[in-house]
């Protein structure tokens, strides 16, 4: 069942963009801050990790979550080191993940052969 619950909730996130895309004259580029934008600020009401609760990798794996991700490190650190959490606490939280897109982005660049288009 939760498995069901991932992708039905990650499939309207993704919907979400796609209806943005496809309606609006917003760049994917502003559509991708828009959906960081707002998974920090319900991650900072608390109300994402209800939906983590529910919805599971379908809440955590769209930027919402990795905004959900920078909100929560921030919390985090603001309670153990203070106003100095606010600029520790979101690099903290997600450095795992950026450093491993950063890491892949470096590889596939050496392994691809770019074509002038």
């Amino acid at each position: 069942m939760i498995f069901l619950r991932a992708f039905i909730i990650g499939g309207l996130i993704c919907v979400v963009g796609q209806l943005l895309i496809d309606f609006t004259k917003m760049t994917p580029a502003r559509i991708l801050v828009l959906f960081v934008c707002l998974g920090v600020l319900i991650g900072a009401f608390g109300w994402y990790d209800k939906l983590v609760d529910f919805a599971g990798a379908g809440a955590t794996i769209p930027l919402t979550g990795f905004g959900n991700s920078l909100a929560n490190g921030v919390k985090e650190a603001i309670r153990k080191d203070g106003f100095l959490g606010v600029i520790t606490g979101g690099l903290t939280a997600c450095a795992g993940g950026v450093t491993v897109a950063v890491l892949s982005g470096l590889i596939v660049s050496l392994i691809a052969k770019p074509k002038d288009k």
